[in-house]
């Protein structure tokens, strides 16, 4: 009998492959947005084996808000030596000493939104025509409506309601000058088949996923991890705790939890028993019910 998990694993990598092939014979300048958290790198690990023995065919493009983890920033630059990958850098600390954007101030302040004018410039910059990230339909309601090829119009905005069909794994890539596709491929996995499949196939990850000890404080039903840019309220102090992160991005809004997993089958056994989504923990995602879809039709990842 064969082993169900390990089929539908092969499936799901099957179906990423095949787009992301997709993507290199539909378009002319794709690029694959790169956070240096676990889908971006599960895609960097698709893209190798779609194009293995060639490198992958397109550059790596992450978007620096200038407060991320230095422990994801490091990976970063480790695993681009050694795939030999490309790698583009959009910065927000130069859209905000451009004047493209303006540095929010506050408690509450984040760059995380800053990041949706720097995409855009970087893929205008670059003249991309399709940006391959790795959104999950299981993450959030508004990335539940996207399809695999996401159409963006020449302002880099997306309309949920006049989106293509993709029927029988035809997708249609046409576009008018200037407008650009943002491509899912690993749309119909889950968190935890993300998981699995990081173990099964032995794929490193920064050590922010393991449980480490780190400077955090409690804000608003979250965990946040302390830096200088952390502006505290009145009453919040920092304390040393067992922590890891379950979805890495920002340090202003990723969220991290209390845990001892130190390795990927105690996570797993961990995302089993919770009853919090991964986006639960996400800081940027309390603003408003509508935060995600309101910054995807911005033209956000």
């Amino acid at each position: 009998m064969k082993d169900y998990n390990l089929t539908h694993l092969r499936e799901l990598e099957s179906e990423a492959i095949y787009i992301l092939r997709e993507v290199a014979a539909q378009f002319e300048r794709p690029a694959l947005l790169f956070s240096g958290g676990k889908d971006s790198i599960v895609l960097v690990h698709l893209s190798r084996k779609a194009f293995y023995p060639a490198s992958i065919p397109f550059p790596l493009v992450h978007i620096d808000t200038g407060h991320n983890f230095k422990e994801a920033i490091t990976f970063r630059d480790e695993m681009v030596k050694q795939f030999n990958a490309r790698l583009i850098v959009g910065s927000v600390q130069e859209s905000i000493d451009t004047g493209r954007v303006v540095e929010e101030k506050g408690i509450n302040a984040s760059r995380n939104v800053l990041q949706t004018v720097t995409l855009l410039d970087t893929i205008e910059k670059n003249k991309f025509d399709a940006a391959i990230g790795g959104g999950r339909r299981d993450e959030e309601k508004a990335r539940a409506k996207e399809r695999f090829f996401s159409h963006r119009d020449e302002f880099g905005q997306w309309d949920p309601k006049n989106q293509r069909p993709e029927l029988w794994n035809i997708f249609n890539g046409k576009k008018r000058m200037g407008e650009h596709f943002r491509v899912f491929p690993i749309s119909n996995w889950t968190e935890m088949d993300v998981w699995q499949y990081i173990l099964q196939e032995n794929i490193e990850l920064p050590s922010l996923y393991f449980t480490h000890e780190r400077e955090v404080f409690f804000r608003d039903g979250v965990w946040l991890a302390a830096a200088p840019f952390m502006e505290m309220k009145p009453g919040e102090k920092a304390e040393k705790l067992r922590v890891r992160c379950r979805t890495v991005g920002d340090i202003s809004c990723t969220g991290l939890v209390l845990s001892t997993a130190d390795n990927l089958g105690d996570i797993i056994q961990e995302i089993a028993a919770t009853r919090v989504t991964e986006r639960g923990g996400r800081y940027d995602d309390k603003r408003s019910d509508a935060a995600m879809e309101d910054r995807k039709k911005e033209g956000y990842f």
